[in-house]
């Protein structure tokens, strides 16, 4: 009898675990079910010349039904094999091409349910191309503008593994199309019983390289990889339908024609693989094709890249392009440092050149002083723009150059530090030609540039004109006071005329054509407001002061039912920022102006529930870019203290009943402000990252590895400090979680440590989601999970 009781037990706390390990998805409170149900509006797509956009409409969150079908995660990339493609968590679902003059519509006529990529414009407007995601496999489609007919191009044969699967060519007629081989037969299948241990090596060399996830581990993967990326490029004609193969089947990053569409600059990855980096850094060519697919010219047998650097960059060629206006003229960069940034040297790159038929030595263009950020290109043959960035500092310059001509000295255009939001002169303005080549939009002398327009009262969002020669600048346009407003492009060639999206707190965003002469508008969408029930939500800008003298900011907002002198429970969620100087860290940033949308797992559902919300409450980590992580304890303890002492001060929020979260590094923030200080009733930490000895090269801006830093690891590691988290603390974490650092053993690890030393605490680990959350059924769950957590240990609070 006492056996069968105690089997009986046994059984019992037997069950009781698996309840306890894995729940039924839950559901949050039904006001915020509608508003997670709402349909998002639509996306607008200008067309390159102007006068035309395509409204996309799209569907916001999979099934978990869809998020847990096979997937193989591989190589750096996550490949759904039914597909061949990769994974896709956001699907199209409907397509209106809307005339920017007339306001004409036509609506594409798709099969039912169909669900497709983002459409791409051939460069002269006439005809957009996207790919279809069919029963088996992916479909490439063409629309004809004018008509509004769409078609199909091919059956589901579409690689959409290491691309999107297709390019337009540039005589806007004819796509390069990467195809699934014919006749591959069946998938690797994966062997019963291990051949033998899987081993990896190194030589001696040194390779402080990040904590990579979903990387090649058996012989069996790389079979895989090598199985689903293998695919035949295939040239199609859009008006008859008519194919040709160019080359011969391999693994193609890309193949990119030049501006005459007479050859290609093809990346082909090649054997060995490795273990320890994804794809991009693999052994590849880069190789100069003949339109019909012949081997013209080998510019780089680039080897495996597995030792490149912290932030560095491999050696030889990178960043190649074909170069604007030439029809076949090749420009990239080179490291003089190795790679390695850390290295004292006077130059970091230089730009190299070479053009057809590419039988002479490759050409010097210039040398570049810091890490090379990319080239924009200007009408007058030769004139770019060419863009260094200086990591130490997180400083970033912009010269005028010359190309052909080296002997004239780079002209400094732009020179400020990234965070410098306040006089950040925005970015140039780019146009398309009908051949493909991306230049900047310019008038004679003039080019234009769009920005935030950041400044003490919020983002204003301007467009300048400015001088090249004279530096001369011209305000076109800027936003209101009270509204947000910004420029998304000219309407057709002229410039008196631009499309831009609008919105302010009570109205949701919409797109019109502004007259930049009468500053009138004419309406291009009507989109409704998808939540009316939170019109009277209040939303403000605060500012505060640390104890130190740095300013900060956050978004504060109230329920639409909030009385004057009543205090709220309070969220606080941030995520901390790096800066080398308190004036950049003070800066606001945002719009107190903009419509706001509850979307995802957004911590703005907690005004919903009666809360207070303090978003994006900054936390800056101010100091040498080297040790400034020797006081992220105090400054973020700091940072927090300041927001809290200053909306108690305003008679808004309860201080005893003060709840913190955040995701990713955010979440490593939750966790450390609990560990440390004694400010809040509870934390929501979700995908966070909390032993930095398992990241030991570096993490965020952190430089220094953890043997050289040993107690800076260990301080600022919640996982070293779980015995002094004495708040309730939920965890959240994806289970699939692919971003460097937040393996989903940092949750597990953090939970195991909390319950050895008797905290309160709850670990929830989400099927078959990433980083972020995708499924509308873990959207709901994780919503429920933080609100029933907070109105327990915040709202409801018992002393």
């Amino acid at each position: 009898m006492k056996k069968t009781i105690f089997i009986f037990f046994l059984t019992l706390i037997f069950l009781s675990a698996i309840i306890l390990a894995q729940e039924p998805y839950k559901l949050p409170p039904k006001e915020v079910i509608d508003i997670v149900n709402a349909p998002p509006p639509s996306q607008a797509f200008i067309c390159p010349t102007g006068d035309t956009m395509l409204l996309v409409e799209y569907e916001a969150m999979p099934s978990i039904a869809y998020m847990a079908q096979p997937l193989l995660r591989i190589a750096g990339i996550r490949i759904t094999p039914k597909y061949n493609a990769r994974q896709v968590t956001t699907f199209y679902t409907g397509i209106t091409i809307k005339g920017v003059k007339d306001g004409s519509t036509k609506r594409i006529a798709l099969p039912e349910g169909a669900k497709f990529g983002f459409p791409r414009w051939s460069y002269d407007g006439q005809w957009f191309a996207f790919t279809r995601y069919a029963d088996t496999g992916v479909e490439l489609w063409v629309a004809d503008v004018e008509t509004g007919k769409a078609k199909a191009l091919t059956d589901p044969i579409i690689n959409a593994t290491l691309s999107s699967g297709f390019t337009w060519l540039p005589d806007n007629r004819h796509l390069l199309v990467y195809t699934i081989l014919e006749n591959r037969g069946a998938p690797p299948e994966k062997p019963e019983v291990p051949i033998g241990p899987n081993i990896q090596e190194t030589s001696g060399k040194f390779a402080k390289v990040w904590t990579y996830q979903d990387l090649l581990s058996t012989p069996y993967d790389e079979k895989l990889f090598e199985y689903y990326t293998t695919s035949q490029i295939v040239e199609i004609d859009v008006f008859s339908g008519n194919n040709k193969k160019i080359g011969t089947p391999g693994i193609y990053r890309y193949a990119d024609p030049s501006p005459d569409g007479n050859l290609f600059l093809v990346y082909k990855i090649k054997k060995p693989f490795s273990y320890s980096v994804p794809y991009y850094y693999f052994t590849h060519t880069l190789e100069i094709w003949d339109r019909d697919g012949n081997l013209i010219h080998l510019l780089a047998d680039l080897p495996l890249a597995d030792e490149v650097p912290m932030r560095g960059v491999p050696t030889g060629p990178r960043s190649v392009e074909w170069r604007p206006f030439r029809p076949d003229t090749l420009i990239w960069v080179e490291a003089l440092d190795d790679g390695d940034s850390e290295k004292k040297v006077p130059h970091r790159d230089k730009i190299m050149t070479l053009s057809a038929p590419f039988k002479e030595e490759a050409k010097e263009v210039l040398k570049i002083q810091h890490r090379y950020r990319g080239v924009a290109w200007l009408k007058p043959l030769g004139s770019a723009f060419v863009t260094e960035y200086d990591w130490k500092r997180r400083w970033r310059t912009t010269y005028l150059v010359d190309v052909d001509d080296t002997s004239k000295p780079p002209k400094k255009i732009f020179d400020l530090s990234i965070h410098d939001r306040y006089n950040d002169p925005g970015y140039p303005v780019f146009t398309v030609t009908h051949s493909g080549e991306y230049i900047l939009l310019q008038d004679k002398d003039w080019i234009y540039l769009s920005g935030s327009g950041a400044s003490p009262k919020g983002d204003k969002p301007f467009l300048d004109k400015i001088n090249i020669k004279t530096m001369e600048k011209k305000r076109l346009f800027q936003c209101g006071e009270k509204s947000y407003e910004r420029f998304l492009d000219f309407f057709g060639k002229s410039r008196k005329k631009i499309i831009t999206s609008y919105e302010s707190k009570t109205e949701p965003p919409n797109y019109y054509l502004y007259d930049l002469k009468s500053k009138k508008r004419k309406a291009l969408s009507d989109y409704k407001d998808p939540t009316p029930q939170l019109a009277g939500m209040k939303k403000e800008l605060i500012k505060y002061e640390r104890e130190d003298g740095v300013p900060l900011s956050g978004t504060l907002y109230l329920p639409p039912d909030y009385k004057e002198g009543e205090r709220l429970p309070l969220v606080i969620w941030a995520y901390p920022i790096e800066y080398s100087d308190p004036g950049t860290a003070g800066q606001v940033r945002g719009s107190p102006h903009r419509f706001t949308f509850f979307r995802g797992t957004s911590r703005l559902f907690f005004v919903t529930q009666g809360y207070a919300v303090l978003d994006g409450a900054q936390m800056p980590v101010v100091g040498d870019p080297k040790t400034m992580n020797d006081t992220l304890v105090e400054q973020i303890v700091a940072s927090a203290k300041a927001a809290i002492d200053k909306l108690d001060s305003m008679g808004i929020i309860d201080p005893k009943r003060v709840g913190v979260g955040g995701h990713s590094y955010g979440a490593f923030m939750t966790t450390n402000l609990l560990a440390h200080c004694d400010l809040f009733a509870s934390g929501i930490a979700r995908s966070g990252a909390f032993n930095r000895t398992l990241t030991p090269f570096g993490f965020q801006s952190e430089r220094r590895t953890l043997w050289e830093a040993p107690e800076i690891y260990f301080k600022v590691s919640p996982f070293m400090h779980a015995h002094k988290i004495n708040e309730p603390i939920l965890l959240i974490h994806g289970e699939a979680d692919n971003n460097s650092g937040t393996f989903p053993i940092q949750s597990r690890r953090l939970f195991h440590a909390l319950k050895g030393h008797g905290a309160i605490a709850r670990l929830v680990m989400l099927p078959n989601e990433s980083h972020g959350y995708r499924a509308k059924e873990t959207i709901l769950h994780v919503l429920a999970e933080m609100i029933e957590w907070f109105d327990k240990y915040v709202k409801n609070r018992k002393e």
